[in-house]
């Protein structure tokens, strides 16, 4: 019987993840099974575009994972039982249970709504596809006039006021944070960044916390009151509760307690990796939920599987923070680098350079996600496609 090996998610980390282990690890030995609730890979980073009112290019997982033998099981995970190693799932046809013996947990995150009364009810966000396209529509309804209020201060945040600004100009875009609007950049970044604002007419509010959201408004806590159209919140991101439910050990966030090869401290057998993981960085700090943090996890988790499957050495993946790249619209953006302890250097990229450089990395990161087995060999992946019949990844 072949080891059963399952991934939750097809996001950055999960879809990398299943490619990397089919390059990796015999078909005739391991049998790998992606779960996903879409049947496509999303590209996170850039849903602010989405919803602005972009179109993105699809990403079929299908086929994507064709000729690998990677199995592709669409339906949305509800429960996982590390006791007895099975996962819970539920589609159109009902409910399944997988049985695994290594579990892979890449189910990212989603927008937090921090308890705030109203948010689930009134507010939009961007933090998934159909959310994204949700808020798409309603801007739609808008017809180019009316307000939107963007309730946060973190990159999606900023990379949102600025794509909704650029690309829907009657619309007159307010943004609310509790802090100081990009207060963590260094001096001249910032400077770049509320020049953007200006350019947009971005209106922005800080030290301004909302906690109320109704259909046509928001109040803060001072009492202040925005009229909004669409009010799209963007405060920071929470995880699913699956994990914690499991009996997984996790912190109090949620995120899944690992050790340094990203192995569950609770659960060996189980592996975690991208906004899904409590991972600390080389810092000593929590790696922040991100999508450089979603390739480093991997790459350790993946590491990890192989070397514990096959006796193979491990190799130990550096677990740093480079730096933040910041969209301001489609021609403007910022890269502000940071130093090891994660505090902004005085060095940064801005203007279309900084753009030039957010667009390759978004390009070079979407080609990965669509060749997830780029360098397969030709072999391999002829024993990956008759192993066990599948011509394709099959969609279950």
């Amino acid at each position: 019987m072949r080891h059963r090996i399952i991934v939750l998610g097809a996001g950055y980390a999960g879809a990398s993840a299943a490619g990397f282990l089919a390059r990796r690890l015999q078909p005739a030995d391991f049998e790998i099974t992606v779960v996903n609730a879409e049947p496509d890979f999303v590209e996170r980073m850039r849903l602010h575009q989405l919803a602005a009112g972009q179109n993105l290019r699809r990403y079929g997982l299908a086929e994507m994972f064709a000729g690998t033998g990677i199995r592709l099981h669409l339906a949305r995970v509800t429960d996982v039982d590390p006791e007895r190693r099975t996962v819970t799932v539920t589609d159109g046809a009902g409910t399944d249970r997988l049985e695994y013996d290594t579990l892979l947990y890449t189910l990212g995150s989603t927008a937090a709504d921090h308890g705030v009364p109203g948010v689930d009810e009134h507010a939009f966000h961007v933090a998934g596809r159909p959310a994204a396209l949700r808020l798409r529509q309603h801007l739609d309804e808008l017809g180019g006039n009316g307000t939107v209020l963007v309730v946060g201060g973190n990159l999606t945040a900023i990379e949102a006021a600025t794509e909704i600004a650029e690309c829907r100009p009657g619309l007159q875009v307010t943004l609310a944070t509790t802090g100081e609007l990009g207060g963590w950049l260094g001096p001249k970044a910032r400077r770049h960044l509320m020049r953007a604002f200006d350019r947009f007419g971005v209106a922005v509010h800080e030290h301004t916390t909302v906690e109320r959201v109704e259909a046509t408004k928001a109040v803060a806590a001072d009492g202040t009151t925005f009229a909004s159209d669409a009010t799209v919140w963007a405060a920071g991101f929470a995880v699913h509760p699956i994990a914690a439910a499991s009996g997984l050990a996790v912190e109090d966030d949620g995120r899944i307690t690992v050790d340094r090869m990203m192995r569950s401290v609770s659960h060996p057998e189980v592996y975690a990796a991208g906004d899904s993981v409590y991972a600390i960085g080389e810092n000593g700090r929590p790696l922040p939920m991100s999508c450089a943090s979603a390739g480093f996890t991997r790459m350790q988790a993946t590491a990890a599987i192989v070397g514990d499957l096959t006796g193979r050495k491990i190799s130990t993946t550096p677990l740093a923070y480079l730096g933040n790249c910041i969209s301001l619209g489609g021609k403007d953006a910022i890269f502000q680098a940071v130093d090891g302890d994660a505090r902004s250097k005085s060095w940064s990229l801005r203007g279309r350079t900084a753009a030039r450089v957010k667009a390759f990395v978004l390009n070079g990161t979407a080609w990965n996600m669509g060749h997830p087995t780029y360098g397969l060999p030709t072999r391999k992946r002829r024993l990956a496609t008759t192993t066990g019949g599948h011509t394709e990844a099959v969609a279950a």
